[in-house]
């Protein structure tokens, strides 16, 4: 199957009817099949084959939807970059993704590498920073993004055709791509596109359109609430978190200010969205992040691999269709974290006897900001590359807005004067925006063990 195939179904039913809206501009379902036919044959007459792999680098327009629709007609494997992200973090993925063609706007594009034909093409390459900092693609088959846009378009959001969502998160990344573009176009809806959030921006569309459905980061909850004449929208009948966690605080204010409920969830990108509130059930625990979704599996187990019994503390593994295949180029990587089946998560967990899962810690080390995972050893890299520091360590502390914040605490060499807002600025130059360190600490030593590990944990305690 061709996940492709289904926009041509919706275009079927109702080519009238409105798929994208953007600030002076819409199509309709048959123009945007059309237009993405029309990028398909342009894709095959440059030379492009099934199986060969498509970058592209646009943000929340609609070429992007085109640029997408159009490679997946075509059989490639279309890997979404997030447009913001630095010259050298973009090259670093392009190395590793070796595409046969990077798209930065439908028409204008330029060649890179070829790749070798596979005869049953992923549909996605989504990347997503290891644990190792090292920038890794999931491979996500046409039958995972079947599984994961019905999952998302029934049970978790329960769309209909006449839902307006809203796209106001980077459809680069798999919330974005998931909750705000491809499920509601699986489900005939309309998307209205948003190129960059600003509170005011999405308030006031909010209030002059007829806006149902507002998929956002915890972040952008907080924001929107922060203004003062803030009550929801005129149409809005749902809001779904994702991406970090979204506390049970805001999502109370959110209610209290709204009338709407915020569905909480759990996910990641090499698995979309396991676990999750439904749409439909009115069930909100304070403590937990939802239940397996219908298809899904969850366990906990211990440091053996035995599942443990309800209410234990565990490592929480889950085994779904929308898994990825795996990590492309990265078979150690992909049989580390895919066993039998059953991905392992890094996250420790409980489940308790009606399947409820509460997330107690984490494994691997890793930083939710704003909805973005932060990898410290990328952090820490960053910062060793600087001429004046000897030792780094990155760790996340907590932020009542963000979730956390990425804070660096640096050794610097003998006789090095190098300032906080300088090894900050250093950073900045060279990852993300929501990558580098907006806290930097000068110490003599880092603390350690007696084995000579780093102590993160105390660290984070006197950040």
């Amino acid at each position: 199957m061709n996940f492709a195939a289904l926009l041509e179904a919706t275009t079927r039913a109702q080519p009238e009817r409105t798929a994208l809206r953007w600030d002076g501009g819409a199509l309709t379902y048959g123009e945007l099949d059309a237009r993405a036919g029309g990028f398909a044959r342009a894709l095959a007459a440059r030379g492009l084959r099934a199986g060969d792999r498509l970058a592209v680098v646009i943000p929340n327009r609609w070429q992007l939807v085109v640029a997408i629709f159009g490679g997946l007609k075509t059989r490639l494997t279309v890997a979404p970059l997030d447009p913001l992200l630095k010259p050298e973090e973009r090259a670093e993925i392009l190395a590793d993704l070796k595409p046969a063609l990077v798209v930065e706007d439908v028409g204008v594009e330029r060649a890179a590498w070829t790749t070798d034909t596979a005869a049953a093409a992923p549909a996605l390459v989504l990347y997503t920073s290891g644990s190792t900092g090292r920038p890794k693609g999931a491979l996500l088959s046409h039958a995972a993004v079947d599984f994961a846009e019905r999952s998302w378009a029934g049970p978790v959001m329960a769309l209909t055709a006449d839902d307006v969502v809203l796209a106001a998160l980077p459809l680069s990344h798999s919330f974005g791509l998931n909750g705000a573009l491809l499920a509601p176009l699986l489900a005939g809806a309309t998307v209205r596109l948003v190129e960059r959030f600003t509170p005011d921006g999405v308030a006031e569309l909010l209030r002059r359109e007829p806006i149902s459905v507002l998929p956002a980061v915890a972040t952008m909850f907080r924001r929107l609430l922060e203004l003062p004449d803030f009550s929801g929208g005129r149409a809005l009948r749902l809001a779904v978190s994702g991406a970090a966690p979204c506390p049970w605080e805001l999502a109370r204010e959110w209610r209290s200010r709204t009338g709407v409920r915020i569905v909480r969830g759990y996910g990641m990108t090499e698995l979309f969205r396991p676990l999750s509130y439904l749409a439909d059930d009115p069930t909100d625990l304070p403590d937990a992040v939802g239940r397996a979704v219908p298809g899904v599996q969850a366990r906990v187990v211990d440091d053996d691999g035995r599942a443990l019994a309800a209410g234990e503390v565990g490592e929480l593994q889950i085994r779904t269709p929308a898994a990825m295949e795996s990590y492309l180029g990265a078979p150690e990587e992909t049989r580390a974290v895919l066993v039998d089946g059953w991905f392992r998560t890094g996250d420790l967990a409980t489940i308790d006897a009606d399947g409820w899962v509460r997330i107690t810690g984490r494994k691997r080390e890793r930083i939710l900001r704003g909805g973005h995972s932060v990898f410290p050893p990328e952090v820490e890299a960053t910062l060793l590359a600087h001429p004046d520091v000897a030792e780094a360590a990155v760790v996340g502390v907590p932020h009542s807005e963000l979730g956390e914040e990425v804070a660096a605490f640096v050794v610097l060499r003998d006789g090095a004067r190098a300032a906080p807002a300088e090894l900050i600025a250093h950073c900045r130059a060279r990852l993300a925006g929501y990558k580098y360190p907006r806290r930097v600490t000068l110490l003599a030593a880092l603390p350690r063990s007696a084995t000579g590990k780093v102590l993160k944990a105390k660290l984070a305690a006197q950040a």
